[in-house]
């Protein structure tokens, strides 16, 4: 091949290279720019982040922090992981741009709707656990606390704690989206995932065991959603086969 040739079969892939660096870039802007505007309200951020937790502390506790710069750093993480969720949108946005020229037309109708619906369903599954599980877990545990036990918790424990739960659950509630996508590529047929209905939700209570803190309560209630997100993405995955069926017989 002549140096030409090979200059020219380059640029294609120097062209990409140079797209997903912009793309890239556009992304992680979008997520400082968030983070900065946050920045000033780290505080309260936290406070409301704080309250699931704090509401159901007994009367006269407090959260506390074991680590002297703990009370100053841990707000500022917590807004920079808020920046990373809000930022979801322009970040999908991002991947979309850049795989979208690639993909034929029939494949664009249905990316785009996954893109947003996959974007709100990780918001829900965020709002699900805060509004919903984190209460009812830490009424559980702080009113099992043995006599005698006053129960404070560590400020930056409590973080890692509620955004392994916030991740979970966000990614739980992924479970239309994948179901859809199996089915739309062909990788498993509808009547095949129903048919395998009783391991999906075994599996649903693996995956709640796997991506949950050790308790019951919060393995439930994450694999309970998961097998009803599963039935509601597997209701459009075979309304979508019977369009296709039909355009096909038209």
């Amino acid at each position: 091949m002549s140096k030409s040739a090979e200059s020219q079969a380059s640029e294609p892939f120097v062209s990409h290279l140079v797209e997903l660096r912009n793309r890239l870039l556009w992304a992680i802007g979008s997520i400082l720019i968030i983070f900065v505007c946050l920045v000033p309200f780290a505080d309260t951020l936290y406070e409301w982040f704080a309250k699931p937790l704090i509401a159901n502390l007994p009367q006269g506790s407090t959260m506390i922090s074991t680590e002297p710069t703990g009370p100053f750093f841990i707000p500022f993480k917590f807004a920079f992981a808020s920046a990373f969720a809000i930022a979801i949108p322009m970040v999908l946005y991002q991947v979309w741009a850049f795989v979208a020229p690639g993909l034929y037309q029939n494949e664009k109708s249905i990316a785009l709707p996954l893109v947003v619906s996959s974007t709100l369903l990780f918001y829900f599954g965020i709002m699900f656990a805060y509004y919903v599980v984190f209460p009812i877990i830490f009424s559980f545990f702080i009113g099992m606390a043995p006599e005698g036990v006053a129960v404070m918790t560590d400020i930056s424990a409590y973080m890692s704690f509620a955004l392994k739960l916030f991740f979970a659950f966000g990614i739980a509630f992924e479970v239309p989206v994948a179901t859809v996508l199996l089915a739309r590529m062909g990788v498993v047929s509808t009547q095949s995932m129903a048919n395998q209905r009783p391991y999906i939700i075994l599996g649903a209570f693996v995956i709640g065991m796997l991506m949950t803190p050790p308790d019951i309560f919060s393995q439930i209630m994450l694999a309970v959603p998961v097998w009803i997100l599963f039935e509601i993405g597997l209701f459009f995955a075979r309304k979508l086969e019977r369009n296709d069926l039909k355009h096909k017989s038209e």
